[in-house]
């Protein structure tokens, strides 16, 4: 079996699985219970790591282990609920209003329902002082600009203007944008492919390019239930090229004590922080003199550290695998050849010259290991080949994107790859599906969600070896 034919089926198979991260696009997401993810882990880590791990935190950790256990919170409604979903996207549009009532020279961008409510974004554009002339910079919302902007909305939401759909042509909708001078309306309308344009009114006093769903009113949104967080910047389109926009972040619920439970879990969330814990703990620090998104683990973080990858190591050689080791950079031309030069430049760092040659940090592990097996001749006797590897790469991202452990610059994954022949691929499917549960049970990850990420747009490899290796995970 060719090289290229094993690489490009095991990037479905593992994309599956969420062992190797973005060789290929991936959409693959755990979603794990939350009342899993705190006290059980902790308990199950400890049930493996030695006692002068935390030794010197004893005592932090006995007061949490005696602690009383709290009971089961109700859970929290999710946009799978069509009311709430509508509550969370009309309560955007009517928070535009708000903003653009109070701040007129606000422009509107885009304002999607999210996990737990919503947020528009707004472009501040200088403004001239009519009677000095000079000029005003761009306003930077306030958290009490957030408080005058919620009473605007709260009058609103208690004049129940009907909130209504209308069709218009697409070159109607742009003399209307044009009109009131909304340029990123322009830019919305353009990446519109369909027809006819579909526009929300609130009464006779505000509209917006959507397409629902919305609920009947502004006097059906729960306005008790509705909280406006904080203020954030984002570029429009995600382009750092772009203008700064400010983005509003709100919280949005059916009835008031929903919101007070979520107020409540974001409290308790907080308690909880890995950012404050490891410091709380001395596990681990992210030193800015050193640059932003690298972690530095500290001595008791390392012998947690240890003995998780101790333990990962020997769960993956009784299943089979050989463990590997490979390099931090390597020549450029092998991630042009790999495709990932192509693909994913904008997530690398810049390249470095050495001796009149570019070499490139590593982003990922892929190119190596298939390098590895290309290196020798191999017989179909020699199949399957597992190869497991804690592998650090190294990702640019944005200083705004970086938090904590969850979002770095430099970070070590449970990367491997197995080559084998096609009638191999789903016992190895398999295997590495057994395998992934017994080390997610043993940290007390049980209730998760696994996404398949198939074929995308751009992808290495024939469409046959794809076809084949998608119906061997079906």
């Amino acid at each position: 079996m060719k090289l290229c034919n094993t690489a490009a089926a095991m990037s479905i198979f593992l994309s599956l699985t969420g062992r190797v991260a973005s060789f290929i696009p991936s959409a693959t997401r755990y979603a794990v219970n939350k009342s899993v993810a705190s006290t059980s882990t902790l308990q199950n880590l400890s049930a493996f790591t030695s006692k002068s791990v935390i030794h010197s935190s004893t005592s932090r950790f006995m007061a949490t282990k005696e602690a009383p256990v709290e009971e089961k919170a109700d859970v929290l409604p999710t946009n799978d609920d069509e009311d709430l979903l509508k509550i969370r996207h009309s309560s955007a549009h009517v928070m535009a209003m708000a903003v653009q009532q109070v701040f007129p020279e606000a422009q509107t961008t885009i304002g999607p329902w999210i996990d737990n409510g919503f947020y528009y974004d707004f472009y501040f554009p200088e403004t001239t002082d009519e009677e000095t002339g000079e000029t005003i910079p761009s306003r930077k919302l306030s958290d009490s600009d957030l408080k005058t902007v919620k009473k605007a909305m709260d009058k609103i939401c208690g004049k129940n203007y009907p909130i209504t759909r209308e069709e218009v042509s697409r070159e109607e909708a742009k003399a209307r944008i044009e009109a009131i001078g909304e340029p990123f309306k322009l830019e919305i309308l353009e990446s519109i492919k369909t027809e006819p344009i579909t526009i929300y009114h609130i009464g006779e006093e505000w509209w917006d390019l959507c397409a629902g769903p919305h609920v009947e009113s502004t006097g059906k949104i729960p306005k008790k239930a509705i909280q406006l967080q904080n203020v954030a910047g984002a570029y429009w389109r995600g382009d750092e090229n772009r203008e700064m926009l400010q983005r509003i972040y709100a919280t949005a619920w059916k009835e008031v004590p929903q919101l007070k439970a979520y107020k409540k879990m974001l409290v308790e969330a907080k308690k909880r922080d890995h950012r404050v814990l490891g410091k709380q703990l001395d596990l681990f620090s992210i030193q800015e003199d050193a640059g932003g998104g690298l972690v530095f683990w500290h001595p008791k973080g390392s012998k947690i550290r240890t003995k998780i990858e101790d333990f990962w190591k020997e769960a993956h050689i009784e299943d089979g695998y050989d463990i590997i080791y490979t390099p931090h950079i390597a020549n450029l031309n092998l991630w042009k050849t790999s495709g990932h030069n192509d693909f994913y430049r904008d997530g690398m760092f810049q390249q470095m010259e050495v001796e009149n040659e570019e070499y490139q940090i590593k982003p990922m592990n892929c190119p190596f290991h298939c390098l590895m097996y290309a290196d020798e001749l191999r017989s179909y006797r020699d199949l399957p080949i597992r190869w497991g590897e804690l592998g650090t790469v190294y990702r640019y991202e944005r200083s705004g994107t970086l938090h904590g452990l969850m979002r770095v610059r430099g970070f070590t994954q449970d990367d491997a790859h197995i080559f084998c022949l096609p009638d191999q691929l789903q016992d190895e499917i398999v295997g590495v599906l057994n395998l992934i549960e017994t080390i997610l049970s043993r940290f007390g990850f049980d209730d998760y969600e696994i996404m398949l990420s198939t074929q995308p747009d751009k992808s290495v490899g024939s469409d046959d070896i794809w076809g084949s290796a998608t119906a061997a995970l079906e």
